[in-house]
Protein backbone atom coordinates (compact mmCIF):
# COMPACT_ATOMS: atom_id res chain seq x y z
CA UNK A 1 0.00 0.00 0.00
CA UNK A 2 1.23 2.96 -0.87
CA UNK A 3 1.83 5.24 2.11
CA UNK A 4 1.33 8.25 0.48
CA UNK A 5 -2.42 10.11 1.24
CA UNK A 6 -3.85 12.10 -1.56
CA UNK A 7 -6.16 15.01 -0.91
CA UNK A 8 -8.45 14.11 -3.53
CA UNK A 9 -8.91 10.90 -5.32
CA UNK A 10 -11.29 11.32 -8.46
CA UNK A 11 -13.08 8.48 -10.08
CA UNK A 12 -13.54 8.96 -13.95
CA UNK A 13 -11.41 10.59 -16.51
CA UNK A 14 -14.20 12.37 -18.74
CA UNK A 15 -14.64 15.88 -18.63
CA UNK A 16 -16.41 16.32 -14.95
CA UNK A 17 -13.88 14.21 -13.36
CA UNK A 18 -10.93 15.87 -15.40
CA UNK A 19 -11.88 18.94 -15.13
CA UNK A 20 -12.49 18.31 -11.23
CA UNK A 21 -8.63 17.11 -10.90
CA UNK A 22 -6.98 20.08 -12.72
CA UNK A 23 -9.12 22.86 -10.50
CA UNK A 24 -8.13 21.09 -7.28
CA UNK A 25 -4.30 20.70 -8.31
CA UNK A 26 -3.92 24.20 -8.84
CA UNK A 27 -5.58 25.35 -5.73
CA UNK A 28 -2.92 23.31 -4.13
CA UNK A 29 -4.34 20.01 -3.20
CA UNK A 30 -2.90 16.21 -3.90
CA UNK A 31 -4.83 14.75 -6.43
CA UNK A 32 -4.84 11.30 -8.20
CA UNK A 33 -7.33 10.36 -10.93
CA UNK A 34 -8.44 6.77 -12.34
CA UNK A 35 -10.30 6.24 -15.20
CA UNK A 36 -10.60 2.79 -16.21
CA UNK A 37 -10.72 3.32 -19.81
CA UNK A 38 -9.33 5.97 -22.44
CA UNK A 39 -10.08 9.44 -21.62
CA UNK A 40 -13.53 10.68 -22.99
CA UNK A 41 -14.29 6.78 -23.94
CA UNK A 42 -17.92 7.52 -22.54
CA UNK A 43 -20.22 10.11 -22.86
CA UNK A 44 -17.62 12.90 -22.89
CA UNK A 45 -16.65 11.80 -26.61
CA UNK A 46 -20.06 10.82 -27.49
CA UNK A 47 -21.79 14.47 -27.34
CA UNK A 48 -23.02 17.22 -30.33
CA UNK A 49 -19.79 18.85 -29.25
CA UNK A 50 -22.12 22.61 -28.21
CA UNK A 51 -20.85 24.88 -26.13
CA UNK A 52 -23.84 26.27 -25.68
CA UNK A 53 -26.61 28.03 -23.52
CA UNK A 54 -29.33 25.64 -24.11
CA UNK A 55 -31.98 27.12 -26.37
CA UNK A 56 -34.56 24.51 -25.49
CA UNK A 57 -34.03 24.17 -22.08
CA UNK A 58 -35.74 27.14 -21.51
CA UNK A 59 -38.99 26.03 -22.67
CA UNK A 60 -38.45 23.39 -19.29
CA UNK A 61 -37.87 26.95 -17.08
CA UNK A 62 -33.84 25.99 -16.35
CA UNK A 63 -33.55 29.52 -16.21
CA UNK A 64 -30.30 29.26 -13.90
CA UNK A 65 -28.46 26.39 -16.31
CA UNK A 66 -29.35 28.30 -19.03
CA UNK A 67 -27.53 31.47 -17.98
CA UNK A 68 -24.61 29.59 -16.01
CA UNK A 69 -24.19 28.10 -19.76
CA UNK A 70 -24.52 31.19 -21.65
CA UNK A 71 -22.35 33.13 -19.36
CA UNK A 72 -19.52 30.29 -20.24
CA UNK A 73 -19.72 30.50 -23.67
CA UNK A 74 -16.76 33.26 -24.03
CA UNK A 75 -15.10 31.92 -20.77
CA UNK A 76 -14.18 28.46 -22.46
CA UNK A 77 -13.89 30.39 -25.96
CA UNK A 78 -10.89 32.35 -24.04
CA UNK A 79 -9.76 29.08 -22.33
CA UNK A 80 -9.21 27.09 -25.68
CA UNK A 81 -9.47 29.05 -28.87
CA UNK A 82 -8.09 25.94 -30.59
CA UNK A 83 -10.43 23.43 -29.99
CA UNK A 84 -13.79 25.34 -29.13
CA UNK A 85 -14.98 28.34 -31.85
CA UNK A 86 -17.85 30.44 -32.52
CA UNK A 87 -21.03 28.97 -34.25
CA UNK A 88 -23.75 30.92 -35.85
CA UNK A 89 -27.04 28.30 -35.81
CA UNK A 90 -29.85 28.73 -38.38
CA UNK A 91 -33.08 28.08 -37.17
CA UNK A 92 -35.80 27.93 -40.54
CA UNK A 93 -39.38 28.59 -39.81
CA UNK A 94 -42.45 27.95 -41.94
CA UNK A 95 -46.09 29.18 -40.84
CA UNK A 96 -47.99 26.19 -38.80
CA UNK A 97 -44.61 24.91 -37.33
CA UNK A 98 -44.65 23.53 -33.72
CA UNK A 99 -43.47 26.57 -32.00
CA UNK A 100 -44.64 29.99 -33.40
CA UNK A 101 -42.94 33.19 -34.11
CA UNK A 102 -43.44 35.05 -30.77
CA UNK A 103 -41.64 32.13 -29.13
CA UNK A 104 -39.11 31.68 -30.55
CA UNK A 105 -38.00 35.43 -30.64
CA UNK A 106 -38.98 35.27 -27.21
CA UNK A 107 -36.63 32.59 -26.26
CA UNK A 108 -33.44 34.44 -28.83
CA UNK A 109 -34.29 37.79 -26.87
CA UNK A 110 -33.60 35.73 -23.21
CA UNK A 111 -30.74 33.98 -24.99
CA UNK A 112 -29.36 37.26 -26.43
CA UNK A 113 -29.15 39.31 -22.87
CA UNK A 114 -29.56 36.70 -20.00
CA UNK A 115 -25.63 35.88 -20.33
CA UNK A 116 -22.25 37.64 -20.61
CA UNK A 117 -22.08 37.72 -24.22
CA UNK A 118 -19.52 40.12 -25.08
CA UNK A 119 -17.50 39.10 -28.60
CA UNK A 120 -20.29 36.56 -30.18
CA UNK A 121 -22.99 38.58 -32.65
CA UNK A 122 -26.37 38.84 -31.69
CA UNK A 123 -29.66 36.98 -32.96
CA UNK A 124 -30.43 37.89 -36.53
CA UNK A 125 -33.64 37.18 -39.13
CA UNK A 126 -33.10 35.59 -42.33
CA UNK A 127 -34.89 35.83 -45.27
CA UNK A 128 -34.41 32.44 -46.76
CA UNK A 129 -35.10 33.60 -50.10
CA UNK A 130 -32.07 35.77 -50.54
CA UNK A 131 -29.64 34.47 -48.34
CA UNK A 132 -27.30 31.64 -49.08
CA UNK A 133 -28.11 29.15 -45.57
CA UNK A 134 -31.49 28.89 -47.47
CA UNK A 135 -30.09 27.23 -50.76
CA UNK A 136 -29.86 23.38 -49.46
CA UNK A 137 -33.23 23.44 -47.77
CA UNK A 138 -37.03 23.34 -48.82
CA UNK A 139 -38.76 26.14 -50.40
CA UNK A 140 -41.51 26.03 -47.65
CA UNK A 141 -38.46 27.39 -45.48
CA UNK A 142 -38.74 31.16 -45.86
CA UNK A 143 -37.56 32.57 -43.30
CA UNK A 144 -34.98 31.89 -40.11
CA UNK A 145 -33.63 33.03 -36.94
CA UNK A 146 -29.86 33.22 -36.57
CA UNK A 147 -27.97 32.95 -33.64
CA UNK A 148 -24.74 32.24 -31.81
CA UNK A 149 -23.67 29.57 -29.94
CA UNK A 150 -19.91 27.65 -30.04
CA UNK A 151 -18.24 23.91 -31.22
CA UNK A 152 -15.69 22.05 -29.10
CA UNK A 153 -13.90 19.04 -29.95
CA UNK A 154 -15.28 17.67 -26.92
CA UNK A 155 -12.38 14.63 -26.25
CA UNK A 156 -9.51 17.19 -26.95
CA UNK A 157 -11.04 19.41 -24.31
CA UNK A 158 -11.22 16.22 -21.92
CA UNK A 159 -7.94 15.13 -22.93
CA UNK A 160 -6.23 18.76 -22.20
CA UNK A 161 -7.76 19.14 -18.39
CA UNK A 162 -5.67 15.56 -18.03
CA UNK A 163 -2.93 17.12 -19.78
CA UNK A 164 -3.03 20.44 -17.34
CA UNK A 165 -4.01 18.89 -14.52
CA UNK A 166 -0.89 16.08 -15.07
CA UNK A 167 1.62 18.89 -15.33
CA UNK A 168 0.72 20.54 -12.57
CA UNK A 169 1.30 17.70 -10.32
CA UNK A 170 -1.77 15.47 -10.09
CA UNK A 171 -1.33 11.61 -10.59
CA UNK A 172 -3.29 10.55 -13.70
CA UNK A 173 -4.01 7.24 -14.13
CA UNK A 174 -5.63 6.17 -17.46
CA UNK A 175 -6.84 2.56 -17.99
CA UNK A 176 -7.10 1.90 -14.10
CA UNK A 177 -10.30 0.59 -12.51
CA UNK A 178 -11.06 1.45 -9.17
CA UNK A 179 -12.19 -1.99 -7.79
CA UNK A 180 -13.08 -1.44 -4.38
CA UNK A 181 -13.00 1.59 -1.67
CA UNK A 182 -13.74 1.61 1.72
CA UNK A 183 -13.19 3.82 5.37
CA UNK A 184 -10.92 4.00 7.70
CA UNK A 185 -11.64 6.62 9.69
CA UNK A 186 -10.84 9.94 7.96
CA UNK A 187 -9.34 8.08 5.20
CA UNK A 188 -10.26 6.18 1.97
CA UNK A 189 -8.36 3.18 0.90
CA UNK A 190 -8.97 2.56 -2.80
CA UNK A 191 -8.03 -0.31 -4.93
CA UNK A 192 -7.45 -0.33 -8.47
CA UNK A 193 -6.72 -2.85 -11.15
CA UNK A 194 -4.69 -1.68 -14.48
CA UNK A 195 -6.58 -3.32 -17.28
CA UNK A 196 -3.62 -3.40 -19.58
CA UNK A 197 -1.17 -5.11 -17.20
CA UNK A 198 -3.58 -6.74 -14.56
CA UNK A 199 -1.64 -4.75 -11.91
CA UNK A 200 -3.42 -3.94 -8.58
CA UNK A 201 -2.24 -0.72 -6.57
CA UNK A 202 -3.80 0.53 -3.27
CA UNK A 203 -4.04 4.15 -2.88
CA UNK A 204 -4.87 6.32 0.39
CA UNK A 205 -7.20 9.74 0.06
CA UNK A 206 -8.98 11.84 2.39
CA UNK A 207 -11.70 12.22 0.00
CA UNK A 208 -13.32 10.20 -2.98
CA UNK A 209 -14.89 12.06 -5.80
CA UNK A 210 -16.98 9.97 -7.49
CA UNK A 211 -17.44 11.71 -11.59
CA UNK A 212 -18.11 8.51 -13.19
CA UNK A 213 -20.60 9.60 -15.66
CA UNK A 214 -23.03 6.63 -16.68
CA UNK A 215 -21.10 4.27 -14.26
CA UNK A 216 -21.62 6.86 -11.22
CA UNK A 217 -24.23 4.30 -9.85
CA UNK A 218 -21.84 1.36 -10.87
CA UNK A 219 -19.55 2.53 -8.90
CA UNK A 220 -21.54 2.80 -5.60
CA UNK A 221 -23.09 -0.25 -5.86
CA UNK A 222 -19.57 -2.03 -6.69
CA UNK A 223 -17.08 -0.44 -5.58
CA UNK A 224 -18.83 1.24 -2.19
CA UNK A 225 -21.41 -2.18 -1.51
CA UNK A 226 -24.35 0.30 -1.75
CA UNK A 227 -26.90 -1.92 -3.57
CA UNK A 228 -29.37 0.27 -4.07
CA UNK A 229 -28.12 2.95 -5.36
CA UNK A 230 -30.57 4.56 -8.07
CA UNK A 231 -29.41 7.97 -8.40
CA UNK A 232 -29.09 8.58 -12.54
CA UNK A 233 -31.57 8.04 -15.86
CA UNK A 234 -29.19 7.14 -18.70
CA UNK A 235 -30.34 8.42 -21.41
CA UNK A 236 -28.87 7.43 -24.95
CA UNK A 237 -28.04 9.63 -28.02
CA UNK A 238 -27.13 8.98 -31.53
CA UNK A 239 -25.64 10.61 -34.15
CA UNK A 240 -24.68 10.64 -37.69
CA UNK A 241 -22.10 11.70 -40.07
CA UNK A 242 -22.76 11.92 -43.63
CA UNK A 243 -20.85 14.05 -46.78
CA UNK A 244 -21.06 16.95 -46.60
CA UNK A 245 -24.81 18.04 -46.95
CA UNK A 246 -23.93 22.31 -47.64
CA UNK A 247 -21.42 24.56 -47.49
CA UNK A 248 -20.44 27.14 -45.54
CA UNK A 249 -19.56 27.51 -41.71
CA UNK A 250 -22.96 27.73 -40.32
CA UNK A 251 -24.64 24.90 -38.45
CA UNK A 252 -28.92 24.35 -38.78
CA UNK A 253 -31.23 23.50 -36.03
CA UNK A 254 -34.20 21.73 -37.06
CA UNK A 255 -37.31 21.46 -34.76
CA UNK A 256 -39.51 18.22 -35.55
CA UNK A 257 -43.24 17.43 -35.25
CA UNK A 258 -42.62 14.99 -32.40
CA UNK A 259 -41.28 18.83 -30.30
CA UNK A 260 -37.71 17.28 -30.51
CA UNK A 261 -35.06 19.15 -31.82
CA UNK A 262 -31.76 17.82 -34.16
CA UNK A 263 -28.78 19.96 -35.30
CA UNK A 264 -27.09 19.43 -38.68
CA UNK A 265 -23.53 20.72 -38.37
CA UNK A 266 -20.47 21.16 -40.45
CA UNK A 267 -17.88 18.43 -39.43
CA UNK A 268 -14.32 18.22 -40.04
CA UNK A 269 -14.46 19.81 -43.21
CA UNK A 270 -15.69 16.98 -45.31
CA UNK A 271 -18.95 16.21 -43.86
CA UNK A 272 -21.86 16.94 -41.70
CA UNK A 273 -23.13 15.83 -38.00
CA UNK A 274 -26.77 14.94 -37.74
CA UNK A 275 -28.09 14.52 -33.96
CA UNK A 276 -29.20 13.47 -31.81
CA UNK A 277 -31.97 11.49 -30.43
CA UNK A 278 -32.90 11.21 -26.95
CA UNK A 279 -34.32 7.28 -25.49
CA UNK A 280 -34.24 6.20 -22.03
CA UNK A 281 -31.06 3.40 -22.21
CA UNK A 282 -31.24 0.62 -19.46
CA UNK A 283 -28.08 -2.15 -20.52
CA UNK A 284 -24.95 -0.95 -19.85
CA UNK A 285 -23.21 2.03 -20.95
CA UNK A 286 -20.54 0.35 -22.85
CA UNK A 287 -22.87 -1.77 -24.98
CA UNK A 288 -24.40 1.63 -26.68
CA UNK A 289 -24.99 1.62 -30.20
CA UNK A 290 -27.27 3.58 -33.18
CA UNK A 291 -29.75 1.39 -33.52
CA UNK A 292 -32.20 1.00 -36.44
CA UNK A 293 -34.91 3.26 -35.36
CA UNK A 294 -32.71 5.78 -34.43
CA UNK A 295 -31.06 5.68 -37.66
CA UNK A 296 -34.27 6.10 -40.03
CA UNK A 297 -35.66 8.67 -37.30
CA UNK A 298 -32.32 11.03 -38.06
CA UNK A 299 -32.51 10.33 -41.66
CA UNK A 300 -36.16 10.74 -41.96
CA UNK A 301 -35.88 14.67 -39.78
CA UNK A 302 -33.52 15.79 -41.61
CA UNK A 303 -34.80 15.24 -44.92
CA UNK A 304 -37.71 16.89 -43.76
CA UNK A 305 -36.08 19.87 -44.16
CA UNK A 306 -32.69 19.26 -46.63
CA UNK A 307 -34.12 19.18 -50.63
CA UNK A 308 -31.90 16.38 -50.95
CA UNK A 309 -32.94 13.81 -48.62
CA UNK A 310 -30.35 11.97 -45.60
CA UNK A 311 -30.32 8.71 -46.65
CA UNK A 312 -28.87 5.23 -44.41
CA UNK A 313 -26.36 4.96 -47.45
CA UNK A 314 -24.89 8.41 -46.96
CA UNK A 315 -23.65 7.36 -43.62
CA UNK A 316 -19.93 7.26 -43.17
CA UNK A 317 -19.28 6.89 -38.91
CA UNK A 318 -21.98 6.90 -36.54
CA UNK A 319 -21.54 7.58 -32.60
CA UNK A 320 -23.65 6.95 -29.75
CA UNK A 321 -23.17 7.76 -25.95
CA UNK A 322 -24.96 7.69 -22.77
CA UNK A 323 -26.35 10.83 -20.88
CA UNK A 324 -26.16 10.32 -16.73
CA UNK A 325 -29.29 12.77 -15.99
CA UNK A 326 -29.46 13.44 -12.79
CA UNK A 327 -33.34 11.15 -12.30
CA UNK A 328 -35.67 14.24 -11.46
CA UNK A 329 -38.96 11.41 -12.40
CA UNK A 330 -39.54 13.73 -15.66
CA UNK A 331 -42.34 11.55 -18.00
CA UNK A 332 -39.60 11.79 -20.85
CA UNK A 333 -36.51 11.59 -21.74
CA UNK A 334 -35.87 14.76 -23.79
CA UNK A 335 -37.63 16.01 -20.77
CA UNK A 336 -35.09 15.12 -17.99
CA UNK A 337 -32.89 18.03 -16.11
CA UNK A 338 -29.87 18.32 -17.62
CA UNK A 339 -28.55 20.59 -14.80
CA UNK A 340 -25.85 18.95 -12.28
CA UNK A 341 -25.82 17.81 -8.81
CA UNK A 342 -23.66 17.27 -6.29
CA UNK A 343 -24.23 15.11 -3.16
CA UNK A 344 -21.60 15.48 -0.18
CA UNK A 345 -21.56 12.58 2.34
CA UNK A 346 -19.26 13.59 5.38
CA UNK A 347 -21.25 10.88 7.69
CA UNK A 348 -19.32 7.75 8.63
CA UNK A 349 -15.77 8.85 7.72
CA UNK A 350 -13.47 10.12 4.68
CA UNK A 351 -15.97 12.44 2.61
CA UNK A 352 -16.87 11.39 -0.50
CA UNK A 353 -18.87 13.55 -3.16
CA UNK A 354 -20.83 11.86 -5.99
CA UNK A 355 -21.18 14.14 -9.21
CA UNK A 356 -24.37 13.43 -11.23
CA UNK A 357 -25.17 14.56 -14.13
CA UNK A 358 -23.75 17.82 -16.39
CA UNK A 359 -22.63 18.95 -20.01
CA UNK A 360 -19.62 19.97 -21.30
CA UNK A 361 -20.33 23.48 -21.29
CA UNK A 362 -21.10 23.77 -17.53
CA UNK A 363 -18.15 21.63 -16.41
CA UNK A 364 -15.73 24.05 -15.70
CA UNK A 365 -18.39 25.96 -12.86
CA UNK A 366 -19.56 22.20 -11.89
CA UNK A 367 -15.99 22.07 -11.24
CA UNK A 368 -15.85 25.19 -8.85
CA UNK A 369 -19.04 24.19 -7.35
CA UNK A 370 -17.24 20.31 -6.69
CA UNK A 371 -14.14 22.62 -5.36
CA UNK A 372 -16.81 24.50 -2.52
CA UNK A 373 -17.77 21.32 -1.50
CA UNK A 374 -14.59 19.87 -1.14
CA UNK A 375 -13.64 22.80 0.94
CA UNK A 376 -16.12 22.40 3.25
CA UNK A 377 -14.80 18.57 3.86
CA UNK A 378 -11.36 18.67 4.21
CA UNK A 379 -11.11 22.34 4.10
CA UNK A 380 -10.42 24.92 1.58
CA UNK A 381 -7.22 25.78 -0.59
CA UNK A 382 -6.54 28.47 -2.92
CA UNK A 383 -9.23 30.66 -4.90
CA UNK A 384 -10.99 29.98 -8.35
CA UNK A 385 -8.41 30.50 -10.63
CA UNK A 386 -9.84 28.51 -14.40
CA UNK A 387 -11.48 31.27 -15.94
CA UNK A 388 -8.81 32.97 -16.49
CA UNK A 389 -6.67 30.19 -17.36
CA UNK A 390 -5.58 28.56 -20.70
CA UNK A 391 -6.26 25.35 -21.85
CA UNK A 392 -2.64 23.78 -23.01
CA UNK A 393 -1.84 25.16 -26.56
CA UNK A 394 -4.55 27.43 -26.23
CA UNK A 395 -2.72 30.28 -25.04
CA UNK A 396 -3.50 32.95 -27.64
CA UNK A 397 -6.26 35.37 -28.03
CA UNK A 398 -9.66 33.84 -28.77
CA UNK A 399 -10.13 35.70 -32.18
CA UNK A 400 -6.52 34.86 -33.23
CA UNK A 401 -6.72 31.76 -35.10
CA UNK A 402 -5.77 32.68 -38.28
CA UNK A 403 -2.75 34.24 -36.98
CA UNK A 404 -1.78 31.16 -35.50
CA UNK A 405 -2.12 29.34 -38.64
CA UNK A 406 0.17 31.76 -39.86
CA UNK A 407 2.59 31.75 -37.87
CA UNK A 408 2.48 27.99 -38.11
CA UNK A 409 3.24 28.01 -41.86
CA UNK A 410 6.44 30.45 -41.45
CA UNK A 411 8.41 28.20 -39.17
CA UNK A 412 6.87 25.52 -41.10
CA UNK A 413 6.47 26.38 -45.11
CA UNK A 414 6.34 23.03 -46.09
CA UNK A 415 3.11 22.54 -44.59
CA UNK A 416 -0.17 22.13 -46.61
CA UNK A 417 -2.45 24.87 -45.92
CA UNK A 418 -5.18 21.99 -44.91
CA UNK A 419 -2.62 20.38 -42.77
CA UNK A 420 -1.89 23.92 -41.11
CA UNK A 421 -4.72 24.58 -40.19
CA UNK A 422 -5.79 20.92 -38.94
CA UNK A 423 -2.56 20.96 -35.91
CA UNK A 424 -3.73 24.41 -34.92
CA UNK A 425 -7.11 23.15 -34.43
CA UNK A 426 -6.27 20.42 -32.37
CA UNK A 427 -2.69 22.01 -30.50
CA UNK A 428 -2.72 25.24 -31.14
CA UNK A 429 0.83 26.37 -30.00
CA UNK A 430 1.58 23.31 -28.98
CA UNK A 431 1.61 22.30 -32.87
CA UNK A 432 5.11 23.73 -32.65
CA UNK A 433 6.08 20.76 -29.96
CA UNK A 434 4.44 18.59 -32.07
CA UNK A 435 6.75 18.87 -35.40
CA UNK A 436 9.77 20.09 -33.71
CA UNK A 437 12.90 20.33 -35.59
CA UNK A 438 11.29 19.48 -39.02
CA UNK A 439 12.21 21.01 -42.24
CA UNK A 440 10.24 18.80 -44.98
CA UNK A 441 7.52 16.55 -44.58
CA UNK A 442 10.26 13.27 -44.84
CA UNK A 443 10.97 14.73 -41.26
CA UNK A 444 7.70 13.73 -39.99
CA UNK A 445 8.12 10.27 -40.10
CA UNK A 446 5.93 7.13 -41.28
CA UNK A 447 2.91 8.34 -43.26
CA UNK A 448 -0.48 6.59 -42.15
CA UNK A 449 -2.45 7.97 -44.19
CA UNK A 450 -4.54 11.51 -44.57
CA UNK A 451 -2.37 13.82 -43.13
CA UNK A 452 -1.31 11.52 -39.85
CA UNK A 453 1.95 11.30 -39.49
CA UNK A 454 4.45 9.21 -37.15
CA UNK A 455 5.45 12.32 -35.29
CA UNK A 456 1.62 13.30 -34.75
CA UNK A 457 1.00 9.74 -33.37
CA UNK A 458 4.22 9.62 -31.11
CA UNK A 459 3.28 12.93 -29.90
CA UNK A 460 -0.16 11.67 -28.83
CA UNK A 461 1.73 8.70 -27.40
CA UNK A 462 3.89 10.65 -25.45
CA UNK A 463 2.23 13.63 -23.97
CA UNK A 464 -1.60 12.31 -24.53
CA UNK A 465 -1.38 9.11 -23.28
CA UNK A 466 -2.85 7.39 -26.93
CA UNK A 467 -2.48 3.42 -27.09
CA UNK A 468 -4.48 2.28 -29.52
CA UNK A 469 -5.30 3.34 -32.79
CA UNK A 470 -9.04 3.98 -31.61
CA UNK A 471 -7.29 6.74 -28.96
CA UNK A 472 -5.16 8.51 -31.97
CA UNK A 473 -8.03 8.11 -34.83
CA UNK A 474 -11.38 8.52 -32.62
CA UNK A 475 -10.75 10.87 -29.63
CA UNK A 476 -7.48 12.52 -30.38
CA UNK A 477 -8.39 13.20 -34.05
CA UNK A 478 -10.74 12.03 -36.02
CA UNK A 479 -8.10 10.89 -38.83
CA UNK A 480 -10.40 7.62 -38.61
CA UNK A 481 -12.62 9.43 -40.98
CA UNK A 482 -10.44 9.80 -43.83
CA UNK A 483 -7.89 6.37 -43.28
CA UNK A 484 -8.93 3.38 -45.33
CA UNK A 485 -9.49 -0.02 -43.11
CA UNK A 486 -6.00 -1.09 -44.19
CA UNK A 487 -3.89 2.23 -43.00
CA UNK A 488 -5.75 1.80 -39.61
CA UNK A 489 -4.58 -1.53 -39.49
CA UNK A 490 -0.98 -0.90 -39.96
CA UNK A 491 -1.59 2.06 -37.41
CA UNK A 492 -2.58 -0.44 -35.08
CA UNK A 493 0.57 -2.29 -35.54
CA UNK A 494 2.57 0.41 -35.02
CA UNK A 495 0.91 1.52 -31.53
CA UNK A 496 0.89 -1.98 -30.32
CA UNK A 497 4.21 -2.36 -30.86
CA UNK A 498 5.04 0.94 -28.62
CA UNK A 499 3.78 -0.15 -25.39
CA UNK A 500 6.16 1.91 -23.31
CA UNK A 501 5.21 5.55 -24.50
CA UNK A 502 2.94 6.13 -21.90
CA UNK A 503 2.29 9.89 -21.01
CA UNK A 504 3.37 10.67 -17.59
Amino acid sequence: MSQTVHDIFVIGGGINGCGIARDAVGRGYSVALAEMNDFASGTSSGATKLIHGGLRYLEHYEFRLVRESLMEREVLWAMAPHIIWPMRFVLPYHKGGIRPAWLIRLGLFLYDHLGGRKLLPPTAVLDMRKDPAGKPLKALFTKAFEYSDGWVDDARMVVLNARDAADKGALIMPRTKVVSAWREGDVWIIETRNALTGASETHRARMLVNAAGPWVDQVIRSAFGQNEARHVRLVQGSHIIVRKKFEGPRAYFFQNPDNRIIFAIPYEEDFTLIGTTDRDFKDDPKDVRISDEETAYLCNAASEYFNEPVRPDDIVWTYSAVRPLFDDGASKAQEATRDYVLKLETEGGAPLLNVFGGKLTTYRRLSEHALEKIGEAIGGKGKPWTGQSHLPGGDFAAQAYESEVAKLKAGYPFLAERHARRLVRRYGTRAAILLGKAAETEDLGRHFGGDLYEAEVRYLADHEWAMSADDVLWRRTKDGLRLTAEEKRLLEEYMAAKPERIAG
